[in-house]
This record gives structure tokens, C-alpha cells and sequence, in this order.
């Protein structure tokens, strides 16, 4: 069953991470604005729609993660589907790697310079 109050703190995360108000917000996912309000209120609950109109706008959002709190935000991207790179196409390259930044979901980072 869904935690209202847990999903309605992951649905703000999401609009947070974005920096979407309500407004913007509603807009980008094709919904009424007082829709959000009424369910960032706890007024209504989310329908299946609006979860679903949700999961197709943003790519990187784990649909477990904001209907249970599974998983991450935003979830991590598929190393499988990445090119295969071997070592001869790797240096065979007149570019070199200056500097790596690693991001993570807590909003800090580490930076790797050559």
C-alpha cells in the first residue's frame, strides 16, 4: 500500500532536484496545477495517471523508488547498454582525460585531475 506521506516527501525530492515549483511542475508533467497542490497537501492521493504521466516525463526516476521508497534517486544509469571500449581504441586516441567529477545523489562531489 502507498505511505501518502512518504510518497508526497519523494514527489518534493523529485521537484526539488529539478528546482520545479508547483507550477512548473504541473505544467512539465501535463497535469493542473491544483492537482499538485491537492496531493502535495494530502488532500488527494495520487491516481495512476499522474504517477504514470510522471515516470514518462522524467528518464532518470526509479518508479520504485517514489511509489516505495526502493531504489535511488536518480537512479543510476545502465553500465551495460555503455560501448565496449578496448584498450588499443582507448589509445589509440590523441585526446586525454583531464579530469573525471563523480556526482552524487546526496549533492556532493569528487573531483579526479590529472
Amino acid at each position: 500500500m502507498l505511505n501518502s506521506v512518504d510518497f508526497i516527501n519523494r514527489l518534493k525530492q523529485l521537484m526539488d532536484y529539478h528546482q520545479f515549483s508547483a507550477s512548473s511542475f504541473a505544467e512539465k508533467v501535463g497535469v493542473q496545477r491544483s492537482s499538485i497542490s491537492h496531493i502535495l497537501s494530502g488532500r488527494n492521493k495520487p491516481s495512476l495517471d499522474f504517477i504514470l504521466k510522471i515516470n514518462s516525463v522524467f528518464e532518470d526516476l526509479d518508479l520504485d523508488w517514489l511509489l516505495n521508497g526502493d531504489g535511488n534517486y536518480p537512479k543510476k544509469k545502465n553500465l551495460a547498454s555503455a560501448p565496449i571500449l578496448n584498450k588499443s581504441s582507448i589509445h589509440s586516441s590523441t585526446k586525454e582525460i583531464q579530469r573525471i567529477v563523480t556526482f552524487y545523489t546526496d549533492g556532493t562531489f569528487e573531483e579526479f585531475i590529472k
